[in-house]
């Protein structure tokens, strides 16, 4: 890929070496400087040190936890871009996650490919025309950049016309149903999820949120990703 991509370094904070080797290996091939943290004490001293573009943030970790190290980089650095790391189908603390700025979202185990095509969205945002943009897919990632900024209402609004292009995606729906969660809204949220459900019964994440907005539950987890399968799963589909 090339240098569209910028030049500011990638910091990746996750306490497993094996994540690591994996993640440093795969954006590499995008000519990215790649830095790495076993855990959350040892990012922030980077952070300090060095001018980071994206940091690919492990949420579980031993000592200082992922969202600690969130909240310190929202504080201090809040143009940084972050990719959530997760082994778990929902996310913990995903309300509060979203609320400062983390939408972007990678579940272990992960291929190479998936990590390179994320990280190469997330940092071209910032090239898409407000503007010019007119497509579904556009519009999706003008609104998760207005999420970055915390900039809600904005995100809610690109949101809105990616459906007006696309009403067909459950994706959109979802995704306003969740801001419409941030912003209190819990019935408008729930309608949101319905119809995403009707137009595909088969999208996990707004089945998830349904469930747990339906049950409401203060420390409830917004799902924004299709959750992987488990190899029990996958061989339940085969017989």
């Amino acid at each position: 890929m090339e240098a569209s991509l910028g030049k500011k370094p990638v910091l990746i904070v996750d306490d497993e070496k094996n994540i690591r080797l994996t993640l440093s290996q795969a954006l590499e091939t995008l000519q990215l400087e790649i830095d790495t943290a076993v855990n959350g004490e040892e990012a922030l001293a980077k952070l300090e040190a060095k001018r980071f573009g994206l940091i690919l943030l492990d949420l579980k970790m031993p000592g200082m936890d992922g969202m600690e190290v969130l909240r310190r980089v929202r504080e201090t650095r809040p143009d940084i871009k972050v990719i959530i790391i997760t082994a778990h189908g929902t996310i913990d603390s995903a309300v509060e996650a979203m609320k400062l700025g983390a939408v972007d979202f990678i579940q272990k185990p992960f291929a190479p490919k998936e990590i390179r095509e994320l990280a190469t969205k997330v940092l071209d945002r910032d090239n898409i025309s407000a503007e010019k943009a007119k497509g579904y897919a556009e519009h999706i990632e003008l609104a998760k950049k207005c999420i970055g900024d915390r900039e809600f209402d904005s995100a809610a609004e690109h949101v809105r016309q990616a459906i007006a292009a696309d009403p067909t995606k459950a994706e959109g729906l979802n995704l306003l149903g969740a801001l419409q969660e941030l912003g209190g809204n819990r019935l408008e949220a729930l309608k949101n999820y319905r119809a995403a459900i009707a137009l595909d019964p088969t999208y996990m994440p707004a089945t998830e949120n349904l469930n747990r907005a339906a049950n409401w539950s203060p420390k409830g987890d917004i799902t924004l990703d299709e959750p992987k399968a488990t190899d029990d799963q996958e061989e339940g589909k085969k017989a």
